[in-house]
């Protein structure tokens, strides 16, 4: 099977994931690039290593998230499912087992809130990893004078952790907010859906979902 760490070295798909982030600066989009891909891929490994999945399920999971938004080369609109085509051919290609093309290719074609459903293991890990990267550091719009709600919010996010409990029974998003530059508000206004979809991946593992900001459980 075809490794993470072969995968992330491989200069092809770099150049895929750059291109892709390059037509979402141009949009205005958050930053999408090789910081964004690597810690979903690592944070998804977490979570289902943390729960004992096998060792393949791990890295399956860590390789979906490393190409899951390589469809926004081809348009953001349903980037799910072009990622998702995206990834077949280039992991086919590779001599990736057909049944773990299947698993990464419904892990990457159901991670988006608009049509995504955490139908697998690989697929919830992959949705509760790619939502919870909510960070400052995404912001590319140098000017605050500029910022729309989705930069606001992202800026006032000061530090976003992802932490299951040791009893396996809660997985807790932890931000920290600085609700001088976006509120409480703004963040439930541009992410609503994307926490319901995380509680149903949650759900999906056995663990109920938590999301406290500034230390007060909101969800």
């Amino acid at each position: 099977m075809l490794s993470y760490e072969e995968l992330r070295q491989d200069a092809e798909i770099r150049t895929y994931i750059e291109r892709a982030d390059e037509s979402l600066a141009a949009l205005g989009y958050t930053e999408h690039s090789f910081a964004h891909v690597t810690r979903v891929s690592e944070t998804a490994g977490y979570i289902l290593k943390t729960l004992g999945y096998s060792e393949r399920e791990v890295e399956l999971a860590r390789i979906a998230g490393y190409l899951h938004d390589i469809g926004n080369l081809v348009n953001r609109v349903d980037h799910s499912q072009s990622g998702a085509v995206m990834a077949f051919r280039l992991l086919d290609h590779r001599n990736c087992a057909p049944e773990d093309i299947a698993t990464i290719v419904t892990a990457i074609g159901n991670h988006d809130e608009g049509t995504g459903v955490p139908v697998n293991a690989v697929a919830a890990a992959l949705i509760l990893a790619d939502k919870s990267d909510v960070r400052s550091s995404r912001v590319r719009n140098p000017d605050p004078q500029l910022f729309d709600i989705h930069d606001r919010v992202n800026y006032s996010v000061k530090k976003s952790v992802l932490k299951i409990n040791e009893e396996h029974t809660l997985i807790k998003l932890k931000l920290s907010v600085d609700t001088h530059v976006s509120s409480v508000m703004d963040y439930f206004e541009i992410f609503l859906q994307r926490m319901i979809l995380c509680r149903k991946a949650a759900d999906k593992l056995g663990l109920q979902f938590r999301l406290l900001i500034n230390e007060q459980q909101l969800m």
